[in-house]
């Protein structure tokens, strides 16, 4: 590294569970290759002999079938006390809730559901294509809620890939970098080289969200960078930490550092961050951002709690309630052969533009 005066405080290599920086838990990262599907949304049966069906995590021939038994995916299963924000960049979910919510989203979507006081939810992983594989590739994000917004009612927000910035930028070599900005404002440092704008402003996040926090300089931003192509990350609040995950791609040089493995690199958020694709191929990164939330964290498993205590009140609160039950004809519903949509709790359905 450079130094003292280097931007980096540290460096990791990445699987595929990605370490949090508060005000992030962590994350996980899906890249299946799902072949063609059977016409009832899954895999040939064929291919799920000596598989350890409900406990599929293997990536047997490409892929897993998770807790899905016939269909792949996560039935439903209780979450409270933080937000899951999921970045379908390939494939489809299927989404349903305890809230009556329940949609049918990917290529480019985003989901944010804010769990607050308790919700069930499941997402399954339909193999809609018989003519063709069914790849799938999805960040997850567990986004923690501060003390106050642990209760908070629970929310469910789509937003649909056509309405995320996409910032494309060209450097002065002529290569293209291009920022997608799904939290947190993005300002280029130079405007002109960014099409213009001055400032790229991401969609709202859910009210109780610490990312609607004024002041938590919350930011979820994916960057890909062609081959030789240099961006430079505009600085945050010093108060934030600011994490860089390769996840696609071996060849990246962060402040002059050069990484050639799958890695998170933890940057000063409050400096620029000059990032370079060192080799031949396209880079994937992935940026956390946030001002740290600071408070104490107890989990287990998906409930997330400030205190012993309150972890044993949610367990028990889900055992009593199941927060709301389940709604739906099955733990693993899925969508048949509808296209992309979204039902919210009230009823009310929206769908991507065409």
């Amino acid at each position: 590294m450079s130094g003292d005066t280097s931007i980096i405080v540290g460096a990791q290599p990445l699987e595929r569970r990605l370490p949090g920086i508060d005000p992030f838990i962590f994350g996980a990262y899906h890249l299946d290759f799902y072949p063609r599907g059977n016409g009832r949304l899954g895999p040939d049966p064929a291919l799920l002999a000596g598989r350890d069906i409900g406990m599929d995590f293997s990536g047997r021939d490409g892929f897993s079938m998770y807790h899905g038994d016939t269909v792949p995916g996560f039935p439903a299963h209780p979450h409270s006390g933080f937000e899951t924000v999921t970045i379908v960049r390939k494939g489809l979910v299927d989404h349903a809730d305890s809230l009556g919510a329940t949609a049918r989203y990917g290529d480019g979507d985003v989901q944010w559901l804010t769990t607050g006081s308790g919700v069930q939810h499941g997402e399954m992983f339909p193999m809609v294509h018989e003519d063709k594989d069914n790849p799938l590739d999805l960040f997850q994000l567990w986004l923690n809620l501060p003390a106050k917004r642990k209760m908070a009612a629970p929310h469910f927000t789509m937003f649909w890939a056509h309405d995320i910035p996409h910032v494309v930028q060209v450097d002065a070599q002529g290569r293209r970098s291009e920022v997608e900005v799904i939290a947190g404002d993005y300002a280029p440092l130079d405007p002109a080289a960014a099409g213009g704008q001055s400032l790229y402003k991401a969609l709202p996040p859910p009210a109780a969200s610490w990312a609607s926090e004024p002041g938590a300089d919350v930011a979820i931003w994916i960057i890909r960078l062609e081959p030789g192509a240099r961006l430079v990350l505009p600085a945050a609040s010093g108060a934030a930490r600011r994490a860089l995950y390769l996840t696609t791609g071996k060849t990246l040089t962060v402040d002059g550092h050069a990484f050639n493995e799958s890695v998170m690199v933890e940057v000063r958020a409050g400096s620029p961050a000059p990032l370079l694709n060192h080799g031949g191929e396209v880079v994937e990164v992935l940026m956390l951002q946030g001002k740290p939330i600071g408070e104490p964290v107890v989990a287990h498993g998906p409930f997330v709690a400030n205190s012993q205590q309150e972890l044993v009140h949610a367990i028990e609160k889900y055992r009593r309630t199941e927060f709301g039950g389940w709604p739906w004809p099955s733990p693993g519903h899925t969508h048949g052969r509808s296209g992309r949509f979204a039902q919210h709790p009230d009823g009310r359905v929206d769908k991507p533009a065409a």
